[in-house]
């Protein structure tokens, strides 16, 4: 078992995850962060520290998609493992639904 991001974190990108990951497996995109599957030690300290709910072990039904794209993602972005602002917007796109075909960006972020 892993955990992965899922869309719930686009446009939202808030870094409490990463602060309290001990292996440091997260990754920054544009938009959003992501989970190395094959870094992740499944320790599910990170889950209970998103608040919008983004982050899912890999067990839970529909997940395969995000598998696949945190996998594809944490290859090319940079690492990041230091906590940064939420962006000043993150409160409206919260609740969003379908945020992946409205908004995702494959571009990088700025990693640490």
């Amino acid at each position: 078992m892993t955990y992965i991001v899922d869309d719930k974190c686009i446009k939202c990108k808030h870094t409490d995850c990463v602060e309290v990951c001990p292996v440091d497996c997260f990754y920054e995109g544009e938009n959003m962060l992501v989970i190395h599957p094959d870094e992740c030690i499944d320790c599910g300290v990170c889950e209970p520290e998103c608040p919008v709910d983004a982050i899912k072990a890999d067990t839970e039904p529909g997940i395969e998609k995000w598998l696949d794209i945190n996998r594809e993602y944490s290859e090319t972005w940079p690492n990041i493992t230091l906590k940064k602002d939420a962006p000043a917007d993150a409160e409206k796109f919260a609740e969003e639904e379908n945020k992946f075909e409205k908004y995702f960006s494959a571009e990088p972020g700025e990693g640490d």
